[in-house]
């Protein structure tokens, strides 16, 4: 007998069945699985051909064609719960909180109930409802203290984020909503017709005075960003040692309901399975190229989220830290910037893992990364015969060379700004040295 679970996605104001996956290899072997994946066939026949909002992801429309791969779709792997919250979950259902690959399929099918985006596994969603409790909202307060109530409440749902034990440089995370009365709520306990803003809420944890650092410095980087013209959604509050981050993946009507937008992580968008392996610079690039809607704008706003990141030494540049957004009228493009801090300080050593290729060791020519993201846009230019140029050059020149007199004002006050003095000396030489390469950038 087969293992399957059910796919629900979120579109027009109701969660649809629109797909399965069915395991075709042993739930032993976790996400190394093989699988059988298929689209319902009322919902094939709806929205054929769609690759926005309506498909499971980009890569694989909506159809009658099926999906057999030699491990779980990359998509699923997106929604098993990872790093903390896969701890507590597996804690929650008798597993160790150390658990290895045999553990992924159980804990997918009570752990992918309400993720990012709009998608979620039925069975998850069903076990949720079952363990929901009563509703019970919070004050900003009440959850930036962590106070005892508070702390009971979440513990009751497996979610134990207020001990002390925590020394790893791991930040638990909890969704929560702001319902019409003001208070917050687990995300998935309140109706949609109560929705008011949602939230990522992440919390400090442990002693460690740079992982303290980092999370102080998660809304002042934000703000940053939004001065060097990158894509942000809306500024980060810390309060005591929880720092609020609004979604950008919920839009709440104005006459009620929530519009859940599709995410998928860079991993899923190239076809990337797994958590060790990443995909390169030049092959993201492509990607955007070629499944984005304006695919000039994307490789020019990826581009300079990379500046960025090497200019405030954000080394943590994995896999699922960069995603996109598809709504539900064709329109696919990078989400917002999330995940942004100064990396360099976490005590583990956290090392650049996407990189360009052959273009990425020491200092990265810029002109030459220009020069390739125009080769990949004619090649698939070409491969598609189309007239339509993908990707201009002197657009990227201009809009990078933009940066250049930003960068210097980052460099010059960046306390102004909200760094610490500390972070903002030890940064001046990185953002500088950006800016330098910049301005030689032809």
């Amino acid at each position: 007998m087969y293992e399957t679970c059910t796919l629900q996605l979120h579109a027009h104001n109701a969660w649809h069945d629109v797909a399965s996956v069915r395991l075709l290899g042993s739930a032993a072997q976790g996400w190394k699985a093989k699988t059988y994946s298929g689209y319902a066939v009322e919902w094939a026949f709806a929205h054929a051909k769609a690759a926005d909002g309506h498909a499971l992801c980009v890569r694989w429309p909506v159809g009658l064609e099926a999906l057999e791969q030699d491990h779980w779709p990359v998509f699923l792997i997106d929604m098993l719960p990872q790093g903390f919250g896969r701890q507590e979950l597996l804690r929650r259902i008798g597993e160790s909180p150390t658990a290895g690959l045999g553990v992924d399929w159980k804990l997918l099918l009570v752990g992918a109930g309400n993720t990012i985006g709009n998608l979620r596994v039925k069975e998850a969603a069903m076990w949720l409802a079952e363990n929901a409790g009563p509703l019970r909202g919070f004050t900003d307060d009440n959850v930036a203290e962590r106070g005892e109530a508070f702390s009971e409440y979440l513990a009751s749902h497996g979610l134990f984020v207020a001990g002390s034990s925590g020394v790893q440089g791991e930040w638990p995370k909890i969704l929560l909503t702001r319902a019409d009365d003001g208070l917050l709520y687990l995300d998935h306990t309140l109706p949609d017709a109560r929705a008011v803003e949602h939230f990522i809420v992440k919390f400090g944890r442990g002693a460690d005075p740079h992982l303290a650092s980092i999370l102080r410095h998660e809304a002042p980087y934000m703000d940053i960003a939004r001065r060097l013209g990158l894509r942000v959604h809306a500024p980060l509050a810390l309060r005591k040692r929880a720092l609020f981050i609004p979604r950008f993946d919920r839009i709440v009507g104005a006459g009620g309901g929530v519009t859940r937008l599709a995410q998928e992580s860079v991993a899923t968008l190239t076809g990337m399975p797994g958590f060790e392996a990443v995909p390169s610079h030049d092959q993201i690039c492509e990607a955007l190229i070629r499944h984005c809607t304006d695919p000039q704008a994307e490789v020019l706003e990826y581009l300079k989220r990379d500046i960025v990141n090497l200019a405030l030494l954000n080394k943590d540049n994995h896999a699922r830290n960069t995603a996109v957004q598809r709504n539900f009228d064709n329109h696919i493009s990078l989400t917002p910037l999330y995940d942004f801090a100064p990396m360099y300080l976490h005590p583990d050593g956290i090392a650049r893992r996407i990189r360009w290729d052959n273009n990425d060791f020491g200092q990265t020519n810029w002109t030459r990364v220009v020069d390739r993201v125009c080769e990949l846009g004619t090649a698939v230019q070409k491969e598609r015969r189309s007239k339509r140029v993908l990707i201009e050059r002197a657009p990227l020149v201009a809009g990078l060379k933009a940066m250049e007199p930003h960068l210097r004002e980052v460099a010059d006050a960046g306390q102004a700004m909200g760094l610490e003095p500390d972070v903002a000396a030890f940064l001046r030489p990185s953002i500088l040295a950006r800016a330098d390469e910049l301005a030689t950038l032809v």
